[in-house]
């Protein structure tokens, strides 16, 4: 038994160590590709530019979406080639408000049409792709209502499509309440790591990048040659992406062009949002990796994209470290004979090296105050361990192909420090049994803190001290947010 358990640890430590050593990877590129000239947009005056639509996809967002249609039609844009599309799948009074938003804005002269569909085939999917059937541009924008796009957005994006072969750019994503709470911070983090390491180094490498579902300008003719968006993933973005890039389509991702959003306030939101990102991109892995192998794409390329749509195979391997963190203490001490492979166990601790440098470069590189902001690292990492049990659940249903329906974010206006999100409506007040797990998990590495202090294991404490304040934390804020506290 002893074996088994050892042998089945270390190898769910190799999964973990591979994909974490893929921060060196990028890393290394960053620094390689750190001569590599930008290459600049083409100037374009008022008269040459294209037709754009703006598509804003949404469902259900009462708080919101005045917010966003304001921001859009204040885009510096000429408004004979502006067309702003309101794909509203909403069941509640969101759908009159966006009735009201379009007559304001219809009398002032913008081309804004509402799209008002009361069965949501396809989702999200579903309603750009209807969207894109009677839209006149030849461009498609697309935001998300929790965000809140600047005045230069197309003027800054538009003039790199003057390049034939380049059929979508993406901006980096903004925080427009990264300040709010623990929370936030601590997502701010992890999405500044994806945008300015993982998004701009593949760019810049010739790696296959991703449209991130929002703030970002499609081709129209990209979208069709590359069969339209799908709704068989959650992830019809990268779904997409991928299919494009295989086409022979050329991404382009703009560091220096960002654009403001809010991030989810409260952890049974933010669940939702991970459980969804989690399966949809291994629902893509298995999807789109095949092609990707069987294309004629350099094995380094082959090799970085299997590694993009299948990083999320690492919660079940979270799950299982940690659960067996506690009997390997026992087995060290109650058990001879095993002193080698505990020496070789220390090789792991690179990883986290590894993942600390990842985001150590990208807050540097957008942030006067990255030493501040690099404190949070270690609740960044806990928190990522406590959302484990919840995205393991969304990795199994993918691979099984269990099927569910795309369950949107909720947003509630959250922008300064005195916003309160408790007493709105779409607050989730479900308590599944993931929380139990959670908490159950919180519990089990009180008693593993308690048997490494008895045989004197200083060194195994701080990751179990990281698995209980992950696991303890994202359970105890599912209860309390649940019942809005």
């Amino acid at each position: 038994m002893e074996n088994v358990l050892l042998i089945t640890y270390f190898l769910a430590l190799c999964v973990l160590f591979g994909f974490g050593l893929h921060g060196l990877v990028m890393i290394y590129y960053w620094h390689k590709t750190q001569k590599i000239a930008h290459v600049p947009a083409a100037d374009l005056h008022d008269d040459d530019l294209p037709v754009v639509t703006v598509q804003l996809p949404f469902y259900n967002e009462l708080y919101v979406v005045d917010r966003l249609v304001k921001a859009v039609c204040d885009i510096d844009y000429p408004k004979d080639r502006l067309e702003i599309q309101l794909l509203d799948d909403s069941t509640d009074e969101t759908v009159e408000l966006a009735q009201r938003l379009v007559a304001e804005y219809s009398e002032k002269g913008f081309d804004i049409k509402h799209i008002h569909r009361t069965i949501r085939t396809g989702f999200k999917a579903g309603a750009l792709k209807e969207g894109l059937e009677v839209a006149r541009g030849e461009f498609i924008a697309i935001f998300d209502a929790d965000f809140v796009p600047k005045k230069e957005f197309l003027k800054k994006t538009v003039p790199y499509f003057t390049d034939a072969k380049v059929g979508m750019v993406q901006t980096r994503w903004e925080h427009l309440n990264e300040e709010y709470s623990f929370l936030t911070r601590a997502q701010a983090l992890a999405l500044d790591g994806h945008f300015v390491v993982e998004q701009q180094i593949r760019h810049r490498a010739g790696f296959f990048i991703n449209f991130n579902g929002t703030a970002g300008v499609w081709r129209k003719s990209t979208i069709e040659d590359a069969g339209n968006w799908h709704a068989d993933t959650l992830a019809e973005d990268l779904d997409l992406s991928y299919r494009a890039q295989l086409n022979g389509w050329r991404f382009v991702f703009l560091n220096d062009v960002t654009s403001p959003a809010e991030l989810p306030a409260d952890i049974n939101s933010l669940k939702t949002q991970q459980f969804r990102w989690t399966k949809g991109a291994v629902e893509t892995a298995k999807k789109l990796l095949p092609k990707v192998w069987k294309s004629h794409l350099p094995l380094k390329t082959k090799l970085e994209s299997t590694v993009h749509l299948t990083s999320n195979i690492v919660f079940p391997f979270i799950i299982l470290v940690a659960f067996l963190n506690v009997p390997l203490v026992i087995i060290k001490n109650e058990v001879g004979g095993f002193d080698t492979y505990f020496s070789l166990m220390s090789v792991f601790v690179l990883a986290s090296i590894s993942t600390f440098l990842f985001y150590l470069y990208a807050q540097r590189a957008i942030h006067l105050d990255w030493h501040r902001r690099l404190l949070l690292f270690p609740v960044f990492m806990a928190g990522s361990m406590g959302l484990a049990v919840n995205n393991t659940k969304a990795v199994f249903e993918a691979i099984i192909g269990k099927k569910t329906e795309f369950k949107r974010t909720p947003k509630y206006r959250i922008e300064q420090a005195n916003d309160d999100w408790k007493q709105k409506r779409y607050v989730q007040k479900r308590i599944g049994w993931i929380v139990l797990v959670e908490l159950a998990l919180a519990v089990y590495f009180l008693v593993g803190i308690a048997t490494s202090i008895s045989y004197l294991e200083i060194a195994a404490i701080p990751f179990q001290l990281m698995f209980l304040m992950g696991f303890g934390t994202v359970g105890t804020l599912s209860l309390r947010h649940a019942l809005g506290r």
